[in-house]
């Protein structure tokens, strides 16, 4: 089966290059016969996951040599971040079904989609797609008020096959900007780091350089500043290397969900930050202590991270 592969690829966003690599790994055990990622960057893309890639408004000449478009995973099917984004995603589903092509909607999380022209056009293509599979309840409910069937499983970077290395001694921090990671946030995170891990060796890691890596360089001074002894900052790495660094550590406080979920697949102490309702549900799914915004007092997400 010759398959392309359409998502958020090629913008060397951490969470959705793992998604691609995990997708690239899964479709090679099946003996795909050709698999073509379309990306923003298909020489980077095509280099990093060992398939072939093609541009992101040259997909028509693949498509139509393919069997099967599997669009996903991630949420591309939402106009929160803009509709332009989910008529893009609708479009290469309408041009593979126009094709006569199987259409797989993989792993998304669907929503939300605010236009009406938005819904009409995604209920559209969902229910004309061979097969549906979503990664979280709330999309599922969403298609059931559809009446679209829809399977729920895991998010796919919980397939990756990862060794349980966890270097003692090292303790990771994963921050991104939002709005509550205000100075009193990060003062209160860094003294309560310092009471708990102040033996630890930091690594500050920065999953998309273009957002994260002003605020973990700031984060890391400050942690040397409150007698750390040593604070790297980790960047300019592709998702294979991230994911190492990752997986190599003792513990890992982390805000970005993919990072959680690799610490926990690779069996790293994982303290989650709650900045979407999706960390919330990754860390009661798996016991994970959390930091919410508005707690007054970290020592007790901290305790039952060593505990």
């Amino acid at each position: 089966m010759k398959y392309v592969v359409s998502g958020y690829i090629g913008f060397n966003n951490f969470g959705d290059e793992a998604i691609a690599g995990s997708l690239a790994q899964k479709l090679k055990q099946e003996s795909a016969e050709k698999i073509t990622f379309i990306s923003s960057n298909p020489e980077e893309t095509s280099a990093q996951h060992q398939v072939d890639a093609c541009g992101m408004l040259n997909f028509y000449s693949s498509l139509k040599e393919a069997d099967v478009l599997i669009s996903g995973g991630g949420s591309l099917l939402q106009d929160v971040t803009s509709i332009k984004s989910l008529l893009y995603y609708l479009f290469v589903i309408y041009t593979a079904l126009i094709l006569g092509k199987k259409v797989i909607i993989y792993a998304q999380g669907i929503g939300p989609i605010k236009s009406k022209i938005g819904r009409m056009l995604t209920k559209i293509a969902l229910k004309m797609a061979s097969e549906v599979s979503v990664r979280d309840t709330k999309s599922l409910a969403l298609l059931n008020g559809w009446n679209i069937s829809a399977k729920l499983v895991k998010d796919p970077v919980l397939e990756y096959d990862l060794p349980c290395k966890n270097v003692k001694g090292v303790a990771g921090v994963q921050l991104r900007p939002f709005n509550g990671v205000t100075e009193e946030f990060l003062e209160r995170l860094v003294s309560t780091i310092v009471r708990y891990l102040h033996d630890k060796k930091f690594k500050v890691i920065s999953l998309q350089d273009s957002a994260d890596l002003k605020l973990c360089e700031e984060f890391a001074q400050k942690l040397m500043a409150a007698g750390v002894q040593d604070a790297e900052v980790v960047h300019n790495q592709g998702v294979n290397e991230l994911i190492e660094e990752l997986s190599n550590l003792e513990y890992l406080i982390s805000m970005r969900f993919h990072s959680d979920i690799i610490g926990i697949k690779a069996g790293v102490k994982t303290l989650a930050i709650n900045y979407d309702p999706k960390i919330k549900a990754l860390a009661e799914e798996y016991h994970l202590p959390l930091i919410n915004f508005g707690d007054n007092d970290f020592s007790p997400a901290f305790e039952k991270l060593l505990g």
